[in-house]
C-alpha cells in the first residue's frame, strides 16, 4: 500500500504478544498483510487491532487502547494474543496446511501458560484451530464438538473456558455484524472467568 511505502516490513512469522503469566489467551486468524506483517506484532497497525486492543483496554487487560507499532508502549496485563497462522496468508485466508504447520507454535505458547483460565477465539477459523490444538494436547473434547457462535461459551476438560467472538475484521465491524458492546461483553465475561 502506498501509505506504508516508507516502512520496512517485518515480513516473517509474527510471534504471539503479551503477558507470559496470562490467564487469558486471545487467538486470532493470522497477521494482516499491512498490520502484523508490517509491524512485527500481532494485531498491530490495522483496524482489527484497533478494535481488539481497545476492547482489551476497556476490560483491564491492556494499559492503553491503541496499538500502532512495536515501540508504542502497549503492555498487556494477564492476557496474551496470538494466532493460528503466523504469516500473512494470500487473500487473508490461511490454508489448512499452513494452520497445521503453525500449530506447534500455539502449542508451545499454551505450554508456557500454566495459569490459563480462558481462551477467546476470534472467528470460526481460530475456533477450529484452537480445538485442534486442544486435541493435540490430549484434551478430551466434548461430543458433539463445541460449535462456533458469537458469545458461545464452553468449559473444556483442560480446565479452560472457551469463549467465541466474531473476528474484529472490517467486514464484520463496518457491517455491524460485530459491535463494540458485543466485543466488550465477551471480554467482560473473560475478565469474570479469570478473576473467579
Amino acid at each position: 500500500m502506498a501509505r506504508f511505502r516508507h516502512w520496512t516490513y517485518w515480513a516473517r512469522p509474527v510471534p504471539g504478544f503479551g503477558d507470559p503469566d496470562a490467564r487469558l489467551l486471545v487467538v486470532g486468524l493470522a497477521p494482516a498483510a499491512h498490520g502484523g506483517n508490517r509491524t512485527g506484532r500481532i494485531f498491530t497497525g490495522d483496524e482489527s487491532g484497533n478494535w481488539l486492543y481497545a476492547a482489551l483496554h476497556r476490560a483491564g487487560f491492556a494499559n492503553q487502547p491503541t496499538s500502532r507499532d512495536r515501540g508504542d508502549g502497549l503492555r498487556l496485563r494477564d492476557a496474551f494474543v496470538t494466532a493460528v497462522a503466523r504469516c500473512a496468508p494470500p487473500a487473508n485466508r490461511p490454508t489448512p496446511d499452513e494452520i497445521a504447520t503453525c500449530r506447534r507454535y500455539l502449542l508451545a505458547e499454551i505450554a508456557l501458560m500454566p495459569d490459563l483460565r480462558a481462551v477467546v477465539v476470534l472467528g470460526k477459523v481460530a475456533h477450529g484451530g484452537f480445538l485442534a490444538v486442544e486435541r493435540a494436547r490430549g484434551t478430551s473434547l466434548p461430543r458433539p464438538l463445541p460449535r462456533f457462535a458469537h458469545g458461545a461459551e464452553y468449559p473444556l476438560a483442560s480446565g479452560v473456558v472457551l469463549l467465541c467472538s466474531y473476528h474484529p475484521s472490517q467486514q464484520n465491524t463496518f457491517t455491524g455484524k460485530l459491535t463494540r458492546p458485543m466485543l466488550d461483553a465477551v471480554f467482560a465475561r473473560a475478565r469474570a472467568i479469570v478473576e473467579s
